[in-house]
C-alpha cells in the first residue's frame, strides 16, 4: 500500500469510529484487510481501496471499518477483575438495586468472551442478594465479530484461552470439535451494533459499563468524548471499568477514580 492509501484508511476510520491507525503499522492493516478484500472479490487491498476512493460506496467503507478495529479477547481476562466482580461489586449491587435487573454492559465486546465472562461470574456470585436478577448487553461495531458472539460457538483454542476447565464443564456442551455456551448463558445477553461515537441515550442506565483495553486503539483527541458518554449512560451508583493499565486522569473530568480498585470508576457526581 502506498502512503495515500494508509492516509485514506486512516482517514476513514478516525472519522467513522474515532480508531488510531498508525502509519507505520501497514503491516498490520494489510493483515486485517487481506481477508476481507477475498471476500469482497477483489484481486488485491490495492484494488478494494481504488474501489473505494472511486465509489465512496458506504457498505464497502463500513466493512473496510470494522475490518480495522482491535478485536482481541479472552474468557475472563485479567482474572483479578472477574474476582472483585464475583466476590465484592455484583454482592454489593444486589443489596442496593432491589426493585430492578442489576443492568451490565460490555461496551466493545468483540466475540462475546468478556460478557459472557459476566454472565458466568453472576451465576457463580454466592453473595448475591435473594432474587437478585440481571440484564447483560454485549455491543460492537462489527457485525461479524457480534454475529459470532451470538451463536455462542468458540474452538478449543478460544476456551483454553482463559477458561477455568470447571467453567468449560458446567457452561459448555461439546459441539462437531466446537464448544457451544448453555443456552441458559447465552440468552441472559442481549446484544446491539453500537458505534461509541454515536448517541447512545437510547441505551439507557447501566449499574456497570465495561470499556477494557479499549482506548488505546482510539484516536486520544476522542477518549475524553468516548468516557464523558459513558459516563451519562450510569446509574449513580454505577462503575466504569477499563482496563487495569489504563489511566483516565486528565481524559474527563465526569469520572473519578475509586480508591484502591485498579480500573474502577464512579461517575463524577456521584
Amino acid at each position: 500500500m502506498t502512503p495515500e492509501d494508509m492516509d485514506l484508511l486512516a482517514a476513514l476510520a478516525r472519522q467513522r469510529a474515532g480508531l488510531r491507525i498508525e502509519s507505520d503499522k501497514a503491516y498490520l492493516v494489510e493483515s486485517r484487510l487481506n481477508p476481507l478484500a477475498r471476500r469482497e472479490g477483489f484481486d488485491s487491498i490495492e484494488a478494494m481501496i481504488a474501489a473505494l476512493r472511486a465509489t465512496r460506496d458506504e457498505r464497502l467503507i463500513w466493512a473496510v471499518v470494522e475490518a480495522l478495529t482491535l478485536n482481541e479477547t479472552a474468557f475472563f481476562r485479567d482474572r483479578e477483575v472477574f474476582a472483585q466482580l464475583r466476590d465484592e461489586l455484583l454482592p454489593t449491587l444486589s443489596k442496593l438495586v432491589r426493585k430492578r435487573p442489576i443492568r451490565i454492559w460490555s461496551a466493545a465486546c468483540s466475540t462475546g468472551q468478556e460478557v459472557y465472562s459476566l454472565a458466568m461470574t453472576a451465576a457463580e456470585s454466592v453473595d448475591l442478594e435473594p432474587g437478585a436478577r440481571f440484564e447483560f448487553f454485549g455491543s460492537d461495531l462489527s457485525d461479524r465479530c457480534l454475529e459470532k458472539a451470538q451463536s455462542g460457538l468458540y474452538t478449543q483454542f478460544e476456551v483454553q484461552r482463559g477458561l477455568p476447565i470447571r467453567l468449560l464443564v458446567k457452561h459448555f456442551d461439546n459441539q462437531d470439535e466446537m464448544w457451544a455456551i448453555s443456552p441458559r448463558i447465552r440468552q441472559a445477553v442481549r446484544w446491539r451494533r453500537i458505534n461509541l461515537l454515536a448517541d447512545l441515550s437510547s441505551m439507557g442506565k447501566f449499574d456497570v459499563i465495561l470499556l477494557r483495553n479499549v482506548l488505546p486503539g482510539l484516536d486520544p483527541s476522542l477518549h475524553g468524548r468516548v468516557i464523558d458518554s459513558l459516563a451519562a449512560r450510569l446509574e449513580d451508583d454505577g462503575v466504569l471499568l477499563v482496563g487495569s493499565g489504563e489511566s483516565l486522569e486528565g481524559v474527563s473530568g465526569s469520572v473519578r477514580a475509586i480508591a484502591g480498585r485498579v480500573g474502577l470508576f464512579t461517575r463524577a457526581a456521584a
